[in-house]
């Protein structure tokens, strides 16, 4: 402690720890610009040194402006803290008031009115898409948001952002998959779920889900088939007397794919829309809602694996019209391997298929071309036959006479192969992209 004295005797303490600083720093200011002498408690000696004393002084004012500052700025961020702490303490107590007699068993507006559900969905990942087991896989953030009175409040805040702690504790939709053959709920690294209150009582409920669905196919086009997977869902239990399901931004703009969702390798997303449906059951009558998922199959894989192949083998197979018709064994040879070569890819194409009790496009391309192929053997074994026979041939003169009635026979059959493909494979291409046309147009 330093002990100042005056030329009057008056004695003043200076404490570097409080705010008596101040006050000696005021009282002594008049007194800087004389000689004050100094002495220190404990010391036996005196000194008069005016210009120590002022820089003594300047130190003790530079403490003092610093130490005042600082509280300052001690005091300035108090409130603050205590604010973030009495918000927290309102929320508390709101959402302990919220779910005090709450009853998350009975739905909102339970005798009074029917509770509307609100729902949309974004799909982050369309695929893959299953032709053996007609069902296909969909990753979607599945959004549902509904009204409860119960839960109104008010507060400093308009909306609350919760986590799914919350959601176990109050009434949520019973929303299933009516198509769906299995559904994963995604929980890693915590479950994947978004719960947001409104100081109305709205509540906005996402969750991520992993979606296996079946997808009824007709096949009757294969390879150059168009489907329509369906998505349905609605509530379990409730009929439509006290639960209906609408979408939030209306059909055509309720369900939206990522650009880059698609994941198909033998596909083409061309489209979605979505609908609702109403239907009757021995418990009454519900609501269903739809998204239809439009999917056009892409013929390349097949064009190089089936009908490449399938061309080339009815090609070499008439090559043997132009051999010596005495080459039997040559004759013989690209007859039975075309034969043989029809029949392993009639088999290898039915192996990516279900196995339908109809015939798809491509048994029946193929079986065309398998009948061109066996149809080059029996005219070679026609023409051995009437070879061998005397009465069939006589000499050099009646072999030229019928070789430009066999070189007709052989463009013919060329020519009715070409057609066949262009009226099997391109025509039925373009009827079809015109019924898919037109059949979303309608949808939309």
């Amino acid at each position: 402690m330093l002990l100042i004295c005056d030329d009057a005797g008056s004695q003043l303490f200076v404490c570097a720890a409080g705010r008596c600083v101040c006050v000696c720093v005021c009282v002594c200011v008049s007194h800087l610009a004389q000689r004050v002498p100094v002495c220190f408690a404990g010391m036996g000696y005196e000194a008069h040194c005016s210009a120590a004393m002022r820089s003594v002084w300047v130190a003790a004012v530079f403490v003092c402006f610093t130490w005042r500052l600082s509280l300052c700025q001690t005091t300035t961020g108090s409130p603050n803290e205590a604010e973030l702490n009495d918000n927290i303490t309102v929320f508390t107590r709101i959402l302990d008031g919220l779910l005090d007699g709450y009853d998350n068993r009975l739905r909102p507006g339970l005798g009074e009115k029917v509770t509307e559900i609100k729902t949309n969905i974004f799909v982050t990942s369309f695929g893959p898409v299953s032709d053996t087991e007609m069902e296909y896989t969909i990753d979607v953030f599945f959004r549902q948001s509904w009204k409860d009175e119960r839960l109104r409040f008010k507060g400093p805040m308009g909306m609350l952002p919760l986590n799914n702690l919350l959601a176990s504790n109050i009434w949520t939709p019973d929303t299933f998959f009516l198509n769906g053959k299995k559904s994963i709920a995604h929980n890693m690294t915590t479950p994947n779920k978004l719960l947001r209150l409104q100081d109305d009582g709205t509540l906005l409920y996402t969750m991520r889900l992993t979606i296996s669905a079946e997808c009824p196919m007709q096949l009757e086009d294969f390879p150059m088939d168009a489907h329509a997977c369906p998505l349905k869902f609605g509530s379990y239990a409730y009929p439509i007397s006290e639960v209906v399901y609408k979408w939030t931004q209306g059909p055509s703009k309720s369900v939206v794919v990522a650009e880059e969702g698609s994941r198909l390798n033998q596909y083409h997303l061309i489209g979605q829309t979505a609908g609702t449906q109403d239907i009757s059951t021995s418990r009454g009558q519900y609501t269903v809602m739809m998204a239809h998922f439009y999917l056009k199959r892409k013929i390349g894989y097949f064009v190089i694996q089936t009908y490449m192949p399938c061309f080339m083998t009815v090609i070499l197979s008439q090559v043997s019209f132009w051999l010596n018709r005495e080459s039997v064994p040559a004759r013989t040879v690209f007859g039975v391997t075309t034969v043989l070569t029809m029949t392993t890819l009639s088999i290898s194409a039915r192996n990516s298929l279900p196995k339908v009790a109809y015939a798809t496009a491509m048994d029946w391309f193929i079986a065309v071309c398998y009948a061109f192929v066996f149809s080059a053997l029996i005219e070679f074994a026609t023409v051995n036959y009437f070879t061998k026979r005397s009465w069939a041939w006589d000499g050099k003169k009646a072999m030229e006479a019928q070789q430009p009635k066999v070189s007709v026979c052989v463009c013919a059959y060329f020519i009715t192969f070409i057609l066949f493909i262009f009226f099997t494979v391109l025509n039925h291409e373009v009827i079809l992209f015109s019924i898919i046309g037109c059949s979303i147009q309608h949808k939309n």
